[in-house]
């Protein structure tokens, strides 16, 4: 894994470049992902974020939009704030309901939900901070399907975390969907390495 916390232009690979290694990469994301992911009651699933997952995510879109050199400082700006900077966990947090009505119904309830994710490490909770670029919750009351978030840590909460021997769970506490995870040994020691 990569240890950079910032991507800039000179990662960027030209497309035909990385057309030439897409298929690889895919794989090797598709093993970091692996332990990077966790459903959080029956529609929501967070994946945590890295510097690999974004600099995937980044060529991605600039393979699908074909925007060019001029598109990569757009695609940087809108990503890189979601690679963790050592002290914190970056999460895209999704909510997955493959029926357009069904989610339509369930996202027109959960307004406001993106403030009431959290962490319990040990006996601390730490609640996340959502990403600022864009309103998620709409003036009606109805939340984004995507949301982004970020879980800042103490030192202390970093050291609880990294003891395996330490409980840490997930959670979303809205009142439309209260849902808790616990989150397993591999993805916490998949997870130790943004917090370092």
């Amino acid at each position: 894994m990569n240890p950079k916390i910032n991507i800039t232009a000179a990662d960027i690979l030209e497309m035909a470049e990385y057309e030439a290694i897409r298929n690889e990469r895919r794989r090797e994301i598709a093993g970091i992902k692996k332990n990077r992911r966790l459903s959080v009651g029956p529609h929501a699933t967070f994946y945590f974020e890295c510097f690999d997952t974004v600099w995937y995510q980044i060529h991605e879109m600039l393979r699908i939009e074909k925007g060019g050199q001029e598109q990569i400082p757009d695609e940087i700006e809108a990503y890189d704030t979601l690679i963790p900077n050592g002290s914190e966990l970056v999460a895209t947090l999704m909510f997955e309901i493959p029926d357009a009505a069904q989610r339509a119904r369930v996202l027109a309830g959960l307004g406001g939900v993106e403030n009431t994710v959290s962490l319990e490490i040990g006996s601390e909770t730490v609640t996340a901070t959502a990403e600022e670029d864009v309103d998620r919750t709409t003036a009606d009351g109805k939340a984004s399907s995507v949301q982004f978030v970020h879980f800042p840590l103490t030192p202390k909460q970093k050291s609880v975390f990294l003891n395996l021997e330490n409980r840490v769970t997930l959670g979303i506490g809205h009142s439309n969907y209260g849902h808790i995870a616990v989150i397993p040994d591999a993805m916490r020691q998949e997870l130790s390495r943004d917090l370092k």
